[in-house]
């Protein structure tokens, strides 16, 4: 009796055993992963860009071109218009001047230096240059129509001058008229023309300046 109780507690121990060991050896179920679902990704959207049109170019209205002011050279009675500056030739010389045109003066003049009086078949003469800026003439020599003594405000005295005449042209116009000889190397313009040269050919617009054109 006591050899089948303790068979029979063995037989159970060993059942008891079995049993544990076949729960302990069964797998556990494995974890069912959650499906991932892929979304895609959303990228910002670009617009295009836009480039503005072209403005169209406006081209400035253009003027037309006004036709060339023609300055009248002479009056309707046929006499020179003249300026306030004018270029005059002189042919024995054979160059142009630079003349200022002096309402106020009564007789005209013109720059010489290097004047010598001397006389031919008892009259009296006198040769000169002709001198501006510089620029000197060859010597001319001309008989002296008078002799006319000028008192300066900046000098004590008076001062004895030659006069004689001379052809200028002024445009069209060749004239023969007198002209006082002094040194003007100091002044702005060469040839100063008085009242004696225009009174009766040529009216003046000191508005004015080179009407007439420079001889060539």
């Amino acid at each position: 009796m006591k050899k089948i109780w303790h068979s029979t507690f063995v037989i159970m121990l060993v059942s008891t055993l079995a049993a544990c060991a076949s729960q302990t050896s069964q797998p556990e179920p494995a974890e069912k992963e959650t499906p991932k679902v892929e979304v895609p990704e959303e990228k910002p959207s670009v617009e295009p860009e836009v480039k503005p049109e072209p403005k169209p170019e406006v081209k400035p209205e253009e003027k037309p071109t006004p036709p060339p002011v023609v300055q009248e050279k002479k009056t309707s009675e046929g006499k020179l218009i003249l300026g306030e500056k004018e270029w005059v030739y002189i042919p024995g010389l054979e160059q142009s001047f630079r003349a200022r045109v002096d309402t106020g003066a009564t007789t005209s003049s013109i720059s010489a230096v290097d004047i010598v009086p001397f006389e031919r078949d008892g009259k009296d003469w006198v040769k000169f240059k002709m001198e501006h800026d510089g620029v000197s003439s060859k010597e001319i020599a001309l008989p002296v129509e008078r002799w006319v003594k000028i008192k300066q405000s900046s000098a004590d005295g008076s001062q004895r001058r030659a006069v004689i005449y001379a052809w200028i042209q002024i445009g069209d116009l060749k004239e023969k008229t007198e002209f006082t000889l002094a040194d003007r190397t100091h002044l702005s313009y060469p040839v100063l023309l008085g009242r004696s040269f225009f009174r009766d050919v040529a009216v003046v617009d000191v508005s004015k300046k080179y009407v007439q054109s420079k001889h060539k």
